[in-house]
């Protein structure tokens, strides 16, 4: 079974941000040469997540309210601090088929950020054959 390991950097300008990484993950599966097996993607940080969707900005815009509305950022609440990445969860696991993502049409991979402005990671994990 081939391995690779690789890690995404992020410092997002804004306190929340929803970051489009499909072409970063893609670009690692390529390196991997692996034909089948999955990728794992995940934050390495309890203050952000990452998740399947689709790229549509009003269903991001959508989830951000949600989140807001489910785990607000007021003072005095504890859960904002890590409440959202519990919600979105903190990884995903992608199959790969002939070299590829193996995603739904319009399905992409994102990070969710709910505690910017500082240095965050994101490892990828490719495994296969």
């Amino acid at each position: 079974m081939k391995t690779l390991t690789e890690y995404l950097k992020f410092r997002t300008k804004t306190h929340r941000a929803y970051v489009h990484i499909t072409p970063q993950v893609e670009q690692i599966v390529a390196r991997s040469s692996v034909q089948e097996g999955m990728v794992l993607v995940s934050a390495m940080h309890i203050t952000a997540g990452v998740y399947v969707n689709d790229n549509e900005s009003g269903l991001i815009e959508d989830i951000d309210q949600w989140l807001e509305h489910l785990a607000p950022f007021r003072k005095g609440y504890k859960h904002h601090e890590t409440g959202k990445a519990l919600l979105i969860h903190h990884e995903v696991i992608v199959p790969i088929t002939s070299g590829k993502l193996d995603l739904g049409t319009w399905q992409r991979i994102f990070y969710a950020e709910f505690d910017g402005q500082r240095d965050k990671r994101v490892i990828v994990k490719v495994m296969g054959e």
